[in-house]
């Protein structure tokens, strides 16, 4: 079902679900009927071959005081499988840049189990930490972030697995001097947690066609450090200890979306309500029937989690010019 062979010294060989959009594409058709955006591919960290995929509309902002959101966001696939160049992720991303409108910055970032938990998460803050010195200009600024990017309106953005490192990415976020930098928004759609005790969903759907049972614990067992079960913080947050739930309270305004037929729609649910009882601004969109990973294979689903996030954007973004107008009055 995974597509995945694993070699005697522990890694994978990995069977591409689906194609990969290269950067020699965009270099040799600029933006066509298949590339809304233009995008182009920065280095992170050379060393652990992790880098940054950048997003803008062909359209600029009409003049220099409209700069858009900047969205980082992370792929899906298990912690295990798939890359921010996967043709899926890469088209949502190109999406999401020209129709918010946002520059969207998506990062290629190391697979489990060569690199397990928490390398994941150890890219997404040096991703943080790139923006934070991209709007110091430490060595410079791109040019698409210098000329577009509003620094104080950023958003981590992401699906299934992509979604459980916008959560612990935003709480490693918590303990980080970020400024100029302003993470106004968390989204997570279908956010990936599970924990040892089944839920009534995951028992619901122990053959679910798109994430059986048996796939998303094996998962779970090629991320996860060695030795640790499924009550891990990083699977299962909902059974930390005192001092991780007093920062789930300090996180920002969420936006966390899912649909009934997902086996891991309980644990979605059980997340919003420990975040809702610690006091966050949470908005829940919970969507009868579809399944894991719907928005991949439905346009209409993909269009509507899009306006959902066009809305909480837009209401962030509002929000956030709101409080600066109220601040300079005073």
């Amino acid at each position: 079902l995974l597509k995945i062979v694993q070699n005697p010294d522990g890694s994978l060989t990995r069977q591409s679900f689906f194609p990969s959009v290269s950067i020699t594409e965009e270099e040799s058709t600029g933006s066509n009927a298949s590339q809304l955006a233009f995008f182009k591919d920065i280095p992170l960290n050379p060393q652990n071959k992790t880098f940054i995929r950048l997003y803008r509309s062909p359209t600029p902002p009409p003049n220099t005081n409209h700069r858009l959101p900047l969205l980082i966001h992370f792929h899906g696939g298990g912690f295990i499988l798939f890359s921010a160049t996967s043709r899926p992720f890469h088209d949502a991303c190109s999406v999401k840049a020209v129709k918010l409108p946002a520059v969207v910055l998506s990062l290629e970032y190391r697979l489990a189990p060569e690199h397990r938990l928490p390398a994941a998460y150890d890219d997404a803050v040096e991703t943080i930490m790139w923006v934070r010195d991209q709007a110091m200009d430490v060595n410079g600024c791109d040019p698409w972030l210098k000329e577009y990017v509003d620094f104080s309106k950023c958003f981590l953005i992401g699906s299934s697995a992509g979604g459980n490192m916008v959560f612990h990415a935003a709480l490693r976020a918590l303990d980080i001097d970020t400024s100029p930098v302003k993470i106004i928004g968390l989204i997570m759609n279908q956010p990936y947690f599970s924990g040892v005790e089944r839920t009534e969903s995951e028992k619901r759907f122990v053959n679910d066609r798109i994430l059986p049972l048996p796939a998303n614990d094996l998962m779970w067992s090629l991320a996860l450090p060695e030795g640790a079960d499924r009550d891990h913080e990083f699977c299962n947050p909902m059974t930390a200890d005192g001092f991780l739930k007093e920062k789930m309270g300090r996180l920002t305004r969420c936006l966390v979306t899912g649909h009934g037929g997902d086996p891991l729609i309980d644990k979605q649910r059980e997340l919003v309500n420990v975040l809702e009882a610690r006091g966050v601004d949470v908005v829940a969109e919970f969507a009868e029937g579809g399944c894991h990973g719907i928005e991949i294979f439905d346009p209409l689903k993909a269009e509507a989690l899009l306006k959902s996030i066009k809305e909480f954007v837009d209401t962030c973004c509002r929000c956030v010019n709101y409080e600066a107008a109220a601040a300079k009055s005073t």
